[in-house]
């Protein structure tokens, strides 16, 4: 008998979601609500700039992916990561800090859509390796100017409420380069079209 966990179950529905419809079917922006312990932080998804990987975000949060995955790298006055759908869930067993930041999904990994948005306060931008074209599912909001990263980084969201939820997140020591030893996580991520 195979035994089936979150993880088989989620990667099931992924892949009914992706042969199920096109990407952006619904009227209006996509919006990605992420639900903290500390709050409710809308991110307005900007598809015009980088469809990729909004349709990447998208089809991982309506498959329930990013659900119990912890902000494991925070940066006091940088920012704040998450989105690590293979080792990032603190609700799995399995789970272990040392491992999260270093997964994705089970899809293939975006291109860059690098735009000139600048990574401002509140910015989300998707986070990579060396390798620029390797954005799979983990993404960073910024908590204060980062514009250094402007076009190293695709930008594809922005925060229009809730950052004192993102401020709120504990921090990991700069000699960690902020890896958090007690993360918060996001409770649950929808998309909502406005």
């Amino acid at each position: 008998m195979i035994k089936l966990t979150r993880r088989h179950f989620a990667a099931l529905a992924l892949g009914a979601t992706l042969a199920a419809a096109p990407a952006f079917a619904q009227e209006g922006t996509p919006h990605l609500l992420l639900t903290l312990e500390d709050g409710v932080v809308d991110i307005e998804l900007l598809p015009k700039i980088a469809p990729k990987h909004v349709e990447r975000v998208v089809t991982l949060t309506e498959a329930g992916e990013y659900d119990g995955v912890v902000f494991h790298r925070v940066i006091d006055g940088f920012m704040a990561q998450t989105g690590d759908v293979a080792n990032g869930d603190s609700d799995d067993a399995s789970y272990n800090l040392a491992m999260a930041g270093t997964g994705g999904s089970d899809l293939p990994d975006v291109e860059a859509e690098f735009n000139s948005e600048s990574f401002q306060r509140g910015i989300v931008g998707a986070a990579r390796s060396q390798n620029p074209n390797s954005f799979n599912s983990q993404f960073f909001i910024t908590t204060a100017d980062a514009s250094f990263l402007d076009g190293q980084y695709t930008v594809f969201g922005k925060v229009v409420s809730g950052m004192e939820a993102v401020d709120a997140l504990e921090k990991g020591p700069q000699e960690m380069n902020g890896a958090v030893a007690n993360p918060d996580k996001i409770v649950s991520a929808v998309i909502e079209y406005r």
